[in-house]
């Protein structure tokens, strides 16, 4: 890696989730942590502005909708400049034909570099104990498949059983050969899906940080970042709105204390085997990877005791005879008298070759992953597999059952323990997700040196278990492909608009039906294999119910959000939000859920302001819910609650119920009477 001085890129944001600091683009701000010492580097070249790194295009789709589609210069591919430029994630939003945000929703998402694998790929998906790639899908003419539709997050939970209670009951009774096949291809399929959508969401992850034209409200992006992430767990589709910022939050801060973890053990046992540890760093100054290096003069430098590769799992360098005649990448840097990185030529500096060792992510539990040994290709391979072929014996090739499958699980967790403890890098979690990573981190970077990162290329493709994964020039090139067939499918009236149409009158159904039923449409849909879905009727009326329902649904999750706060009311929020949705909610009382029932009760116990308290009174009568009633009943018994408001309460207990809405300004006329 180069040390020309130049001006790194900062992120101006704080990330609002896991992941939003899991950038996919090296700024070589690399601090070189040589013996010990912490030395600060020039920066290498650097984006100054979102322009240069990315580009946002929004085309509009008939019927009220728009394509969301973020475009990144991968200038780390071997293309001309003009061919740079490619198209990595589109988002669908259906605005109902309005600019009012709050019946916004946020439908399909798609990796554009995700796409449907070729027939030799899915045979050889399909074959079991086969762990490698098989080539490249050359071209596609298809619309691409969505990896999820943030509508519905629900329905990939309820295909996740159906699927697992098919293997179980059908597939897994016809013999070991058909069980192993089945079971292998859905792992591999579900395996691309999720490295694709960790790059999706390290995309916008990183648009987003670098404050480019605003492509999603920040409600939007902890949506979208939530739903990516709950996509890897079996019942993350299940998971209410409201918890998505607070999920989010946790996984950031999760995140952040694994990469400090692995931070700190990757560099103490560098230190102690006197190498050389890099860190590559992101915009945010976060860093997901790092190299080690050896100089080559220290190869002769005998070691005081033996040679420790905990935490490192790569063989001894010094006792590496290759590396005397190491005909590998060497990089030559310079220093200063106090070992500090300076630039070619600076007076009394002296040279120094370093030989790259090894590339690790961070960004995983327990132990640094390795991603790369630059002296054996294939331990990085041979440590991925140990998790698979223990997991495809122990489930297709042993029956285990009673205590002998007890035994098993028992000796299979204290294997896994002693070998996270020792920092062994024996069936730990696999590296799918920081593999992903650096991948995309290779493509949007080109400020590796040619060399390094010619090195780098040639064994990371090794590392990949997935016969469905593509190199990077084939993907930027199915990229496009793929979004100009998603732009001609977007401009046909019988294709993406009337699926929108489709996806609206399924919309409609929970206002339609109760539970029993609509539990009996979705074992419909998973019998039929997905084939039928149950939609109502377009009607005139179909965009006004939608466009009140979603405002209901954005108030409520609005109201639900400050009645969580542990402060009070008037000093985190603003009185003047409140009070207009605590209005909306009033006006629409008789299709209003409990949740805003139980927001504008607890709101009243935590404000002071008298506007807002007559609000959530007059909110509270005109919900019909025998729920909204109790509140009322409870709020006149509460003790901590003065005489004054007691009566006013029991006046809303004693005035007849309305069943139908009340406009705002009726309600603001009441209350002005009643002050």
């Amino acid at each position: 890696m180069g040390l020309r001085p130049q001006q790194g890129l900062r992120s101006k944001r704080h990330l609002g989730s896991v992941l939003l600091s899991v950038l996919f683009l090296f700024t070589p701000t690399a601090q070189l942590l040589s013996r010990g010492q912490n030395p600060s580097a020039p920066l290498p070249a650097s984006p100054t502005s979102t322009e240069e790194l990315f580009r946002l295009e929004k085309v509009e789709v008939a019927g009220g909708a728009e394509l969301i589609t973020i475009h990144a210069r991968l200038d780390g591919l071997n293309v001309p400049d003009d061919q740079k430029w490619t198209p990595l994630v589109t988002v669908l939003r259906d605005t109902l034909g309005d600019k009012n945000p709050e019946n916004d929703r946020l439908r399909y998402l798609w990796p554009l570099t995700y796409t449907r694998p070729a027939l030799r790929q899915r045979i050889a998906g399909a074959i079991p104990f086969f762990y490698t790639r098989v080539g490249n899908k050359q071209r596609t003419d298809k619309v691409p498949p969505p990896a999820l539709d943030l509508a519905a997050p629900e329905r990939q939970v309820w295909e996740k059983i159906f699927w697992t209670a098919l293997q179980t009951v059908l597939l897994d009774s016809y013999g070991m050969p058909l069980k192993a096949s089945s079971y292998s291809y859905r792992r591999n399929l579900a395996e691309y899906r999720k490295s694709q959508i960790v790059r999706a969401l390290s995309v916008l992850s990183l648009y987003q940080a670098l404050d480019g034209p605003p492509a999603f409200s920040d409600a939007e992006l902890a949506e979208i970042h939530s739903r990516l992430l709950l996509s890897d767990k079996t019942f993350g589709g299940l998971v209410d709105d409201f918890q998505l910022p607070h999920y989010s939050a946790r996984q950031e801060t999760s995140a952040r204390d694994e990469r400090g973890h692995n931070w700190e053990l990757l560099r103490q046992r560098a230190e102690a085997e006197s190498l050389i540890f890099e860190p590559l760093e992101m915009p945010d100054g976060s860093a997901t990877h790092a190299l080690l290096w050896i100089a080559k003069n220290d190869l002769s430098v005998r070691r005081e005791r033996p040679y420790s590769g905990r935490f490192l799992n790569i063989s001894d360098p010094r006792a590496d005879k290759r590396l005397a005649q190491w005909d590998g990448y060497v990089e030559t840097r310079y220093f200063d008298s106090e070992d500090r990185p300076v630039l070619p030529g600076t007076p009394d500096s002296h040279s120094v070759e370093l030989i790259p060792l090894a590339l690790y992510g961070l960004d995983n539990p327990k132990i640094p992953m390795l991603l790369v040994d630059f002296r054996d290709t294939l331990n990085p391979k041979k440590r991925e597999m140990s998790r698979r072929v223990l997991k495809d014996i122990s489930r297709n090739m042993v029956s285990l059952s009673g205590t002998a499958g007890l035994s098993f699980f028992l000796g299979r967790y204290v294997f896994d323990f002693v070998t996270g403890r020792r920092g062994m890098d024996i069936n730990q979690p696999s590296r799918l997700h920081t593999y992903s990573q650096l991948k995309l981190l290779l493509s949007l970077n080109d400020s590796l040196e040619p060399g390094l990162r010619k090195q780098i290329d040639a064994r990371l493709e090794r590392v990949s278990l997935n016969p469905f994964e593509n190199d990077l020039e084939a993907e930027a090139k199915l990229a496009k492909q793929q979004y100009a067939a998603l732009l001609a499918y977007a401009g046909k009236p019988d294709g993406l608009a009337a699926r929108l149409d489709r996806d609206r009158r399924a919309e409609l159904v929970p206002l339609e039906h109760g539970k029993a039923e609509q539990v009996l449409f979705r074992l419909g849909n998973i019998l039929s294999f997905g084939k039928y879905t149950h939609r109502e009727q377009a009607t005139p009326e179909m965009a006004g119910r939608l466009d009140v329902a979603r405002r209901i649904g954005y108030h409520t999750r609005f109201l639900r959000q400050v009645a969580k706060s542990t402060a009070r009311i008037e000093v985190v929020w603003s009185l003047d939000e409140v009070r207009r949705s605590l209005e909306f909610i009033a006006e629409h009382g008789s299709e209003v859920g409990s949740s805003a029932t139980s927001a504008a009760a607890t709101i009243f116990r935590r404000t002071e302001d008298a506007e807002t308290r007559r609000s959530c009174l007059d909110s509270l009568s005109r919900i019909n819910s025998r729920k909204a009633k109790d509140e009322l009943i409870r709020l006149s018994q509460d003790q901590h609650i003065d005489a004054a408001w007691k009566e006013l309460i029991a006046s809303y207990l004693a005035r007849p119920h309305s069943d139908g809405p009340m406009s705002a300004a009726k309600s603001r006329a009441e209350r002005t009477g009643q002050q």
